[in-house]
């Protein structure tokens, strides 16, 4: 497969965008947060998504120019208006008002409406951890998740993910799950593959564990540990749709066709000042506990492997199907 060095897969992504309807303004923060996905070695989510992203600009599915509309609601919450376009450049305005706020009071949060895919939500919770705080961040999604002992699904993978600030602007850890026993992405590649799931990733529409990855996707997506994780995923539906202001799941447009329907889902991210409740104690604190895992033979800490990956492939390059590259490019 072609390989493209970091500059190549930075300038193809924000070429495609802005080639299919993305204002230059709004394509930066998402250009950086795709090529972060694809440098993390998630490669379902970068480049794979981003042809989903392009043909939904050019079918009116979302609205690549719209210029999101930030509510202070208090001096600590804030409600971001999407404006049916994408999650990142709503995200990025909003964080320009959540970070100085969760700075000054300690503790801020932030909801975002008529928004769009988040894609990585642990690249928005990375950038509140560089910036000193502790980010946690949710966000909603079509239903593929049938409540456990029900069959028609009611609320989507609905990932949460929270970040560990360390000293310098660096990371500590980082979490990034969905509310399910793998992304849905993965089931929806293999079907395009015709390659069967494992065991424990899908249900089928009889609500019983299936192999065969059409019948997963035509089912239920398998929820992690049971019912914890459909209960995870229920408090996302929650924070982002009840709170926030995002639509609920079963009211939401597609996040793969192109029918020019917005999806208008919701995110939520809570941002607190670690020195401002530990009074100097959080950092020693996560030191001598992320300590205690690394100490363990064969232990490593969450987004080890994503690090792994970014520094590997920051020198090796990012490959790339041949097909999908042309396709990109004729975007661009």
């Amino acid at each position: 497969m072609p390989a493209l060095s970091v500059t190549e897969a930075h300038d193809l992504i924000r070429s495609a965008l802005i080639g299919s309807g993305t204002s230059a303004g709004n394509a930066a923060y998402f250009a950086q947060a795709i090529l972060d996905t694809e440098l993390s070695g998630l490669d379902g989510h970068g480049f794979y998504w981003l042809q989903f992203y392009c043909r939904h600009l050019r079918s009116g599915k979302v609205d690549g120019k719209a210029v999101p509309r930030v509510e202070a609601v208090s001096e600590v919450g804030f409600r971001v208006d999407a404006g049916h376009g994408f999650a990142h450049p709503a995200i990025e305005a909003g964080f320009r008002r959540l970070i100085p706020a969760a700075k000054a009071h300690g503790v801020a949060a932030m909801g975002v409406y008529n928004s769009y895919n988040a894609a990585t939500l642990g690249y928005h919770t990375g950038v509140l951890a560089r910036a000193g705080l502790l980010g946690i961040g949710a966000t909603n999604a079509v239903p593929t998740v049938a409540p456990v002992g029900g069959r028609v699904p009611v609320i989507g993978t609905n990932p949460i993910s929270y970040a560990v600030p360390a000293p310098g602007g660096e990371i500590a850890f980082l979490v990034d799950q969905s509310a399910t026993a793998v992304a849905w992405t993965a089931v929806k590649r293999a079907a395009d593959a015709g390659e069967p799931i494992p065991p424990g990733w899908a249900l089928d529409r009889n609500g019983e564990p299936t192999t065969d990855a059409e019948a997963g996707l035509a089912g239920s997506m398998a929820p992690a540990g049971g019912v914890k994780g459909f209960s995870i995923g229920l408090l996302v539906e929650v924070l982002c749709a009840a709170l926030a202001g995002g639509r609920l799941g079963p009211d939401q447009g597609s996040f793969t066709e192109d029918d020019g329907r917005p999806i208008d889902n919701g995110q939520f991210f809570l941002a607190l000042d670690p020195d401002a409740f530990s009074r100097g104690g959080f950092a020693p604190a996560v030191t001598a506990l992320t300590a205690s895992i690394m100490a363990q033979d064969g232990a490593r800490l969450p987004n080890a492997r994503r690090e792994a990956s970014r520094e590997r492939l920051a020198r090796e390059g990012l490959t790339i199907d041949a097909d999908l590259l042309a396709r990109l490019r004729a975007f661009a």
